[in-house]
């Protein structure tokens, strides 16, 4: 009783108990204060199959060779690790916690969403990087730092909050020797006076990355995916950038045209195939018609003649083969085909399946893990988190100035090194519940990530004959009005003089800066319906 009558007059909730003051910074309350969690009550180890517990408490925990050590500094809590001697696979802190009964929560996805982010009312099995807590009249937020040495999910169960990180090297424990690896950085918050659920999300992904790599202005355009579906040409290229060059309104902000799949030489991606002939030739003409080239790859499918010593050692189960990423040579191949790129006059490059080629999973099958146990890499002395960020650093650095789209990339770790992340699984140009299933859902749920981490992509708008406009148009206006990249696929036979008008109005809107769009139903509606766009509400008719 004495418990309870504290909270009330403090004005705490209960999840307040684990949180601590920190020094006023971006992060503080009206107050002037700021939040970040208590030291965890117990720190564990797996090993064989089963948790052990390490012995210590606040800043220092230990167990045999393995040493875990705390540092608070500014916002976040320093996690180090030293294993001389041991291979880590997972290292979990757990926090004594009682959440509300009636609580809600949300967290994010490994890489892209697929149509399954949504607010519960039980915790997630796993909350991949961060998770929201809303208990009726406060949300709470904890996460790690985008950039992390290694990946974490969040776990809430009856009386704790827990937090482990993954420490995998493929599918096997990291050796990391005498090194000392700071894995994650810990930070967390509650919401201000007066502030949302989605508002606070926003704020919190902006506490997670300090650093944004984003575009100089909004980016839009076209990408013939979704009509083409690989059956693409120089020809069809230059004839659909001609006519959507035409839409596009009168300023310095240029549309993109991204040429998608379809253009390489089978598995070669260092040059085109007959239908495409000289690619530097394509991007000039691209440039001519009053657009920006893109192009898609991918940078992890290894060539037929690349010998068994230069692939990653998971067993596939089918054709494909796919290059180690912790190997030097295959990292300055990647980085000189990305610099190829360049030197042919592209401005952007979108760069696809590299969690796939790593993992052998999609987000959607790491509910028990990353990837299967018991293979490695070449070199088993990182972590999967440092191999995928060596990965992208060599990417950001043979881009230079071209902006970059990660897709089917790990969202926390490409915070700060793409300018934009395609952020859930395609759309389509054939079906629309995939629309609706995978693009309204990750536009909903990850727009507070929106100029916090990157442009959130939410994909494209396939303008063909097999979905019915006055539903693609729907899905098109949100695109244009939630102030994230707008990019159509827009088949020729399905454009016409209706067509071509509203996307005219659109490219005008998605040219510009706009304020985020916010979906008013999330909490209540995996596929809101209800949208604030540009200081009005919005409703959608998903089914119509």
């Amino acid at each position: 009783m004495q418990r309870r009558h504290f909270l009330q007059l403090t004005g705490f909730s209960a999840a307040a108990l684990i949180f601590q003051r920190l020094p006023t910074n971006a992060n503080s309350g009206p107050d002037g204060s700021a939040w970040g969690l208590q030291y965890p009550s117990a720190v564990s180890v797996w090993r064989e199959g089963r948790w052990e517990s390490l012995a210590g408490g606040n800043d220092r925990w230990s167990l045999g060779g393995l040493a875990v050590g705390l540092q608070q500094k500014d916002k976040a809590m320093n996690i180090r690790l030293h294993a001389p001697g041991m291979a880590l696979q997972q290292i979990k802190l757990t926090w004594k916690k009682v959440f509300s009964a009636t609580a809600q929560y949300v967290g994010d996805a490994w890489e892209r969403s697929y149509g399954d982010l949504s607010w519960q009312a039980a915790p997630p099995t796993r909350a991949p990087w961060y998770m929201l807590v809303h208990d009726g009249e406060q949300t709470h937020a904890f996460g790690v730092m985008t950039g992390a040495r290694s990946f974490c999910y969040w776990q809430a169960a009856p009386g704790r909050l827990d937090l482990v990180l993954d420490l995998h090297s493929g599918g096997s424990g990291v050796v990391l020797g005498d090194r000392v690896l700071d894995a994650a950085q810990l930070v967390a918050t509650q919401s201000l006076a007066g502030e949302d659920p989605f508002h606070t999300e926003a704020r919190f992904c902006r506490i997670m990355c300090e650093k944004p790599r984003l575009p100089a202005s909004p980016v839009y355009g076209i990408n013939d995916w979704y009509f083409a579906y690989g059956k693409n040409s120089r020809e069809l290229i230059l004839s659909t950038t001609a006519a959507m060059a035409e839409l596009a309104p009168d300023s310095g902000n240029r549309p993109f045209s991204v040429i998608d799949d379809g253009w390489e030489d089978g598995s070669v991606f260092t040059r085109a195939n007959a239908k495409f002939g000289d690619m530097s030739k394509v991007a000039a003409d691209i440039k001519q018609l009053g657009m920006r080239p893109g192009l898609w790859t991918r940078p992890l499918l290894a060539n037929a003649g690349d010998p068994p010593a230069r692939l990653n050692p998971r067993a596939t189960g089918g054709e494909e083969r796919y290059l180690d990423p912790t190997q030097p040579e295959n990292l300055h191949r990647i980085g000189a085909t990305i610099s190829l790129y360049k030197d042919w006059g592209f401005q952007m490059v979108k760069h696809d399946y590299s969690t796939w080629d790593i993992f052998g999973r999609w987000g959607s099958q790491m509910s028990e893990g990353l990837t299967k146990e018991g293979w490695s890499f070449s070199d088993r002395s990182a972590t999967n988190a440092e191999i995928i960020t060596r990965l992208y650093e060599t990417i950001r650095e043979a881009a230079g100035d071209m902006y970059l789209i990660g897709c089917n990339t790990v969202s926390h770790l490409s915070a700060g090194l793409f300018e934009l992340n395609r952020t859930g699984d395609d759309t389509s140009g054939r079906e629309w519940d995939r629309v609706v299933r995978y693009g309204v859902n990750t536009l909903a749920f990850r727009l507070p990530q929106h100029n916090a981490f990157y442009a959130v992509d939410g994909d494209c708008v396939g303008v063909t004959t097999q979905i019915a406009w006055q539903r693609n148009r729907q899905w098109m206006q949100l695109l244009a009005e939630s102030g994230a990249p707008l990019f159509i696929s827009a088949q020729p036979e399905a454009t016409g003089a209706e067509q071509k008008e509203y996307i005219r109005k659109c490219f005008a809107m998605a040219a510009k800066p706009q304020p985020t769009g916010e979906p008013l139903d999330w909490m209540t509606n995996n596929r809101p319906e209800k949208w604030r766009l540009n200081g009005r509400v919005v409703n959608f008719d998903w089914k119509a």
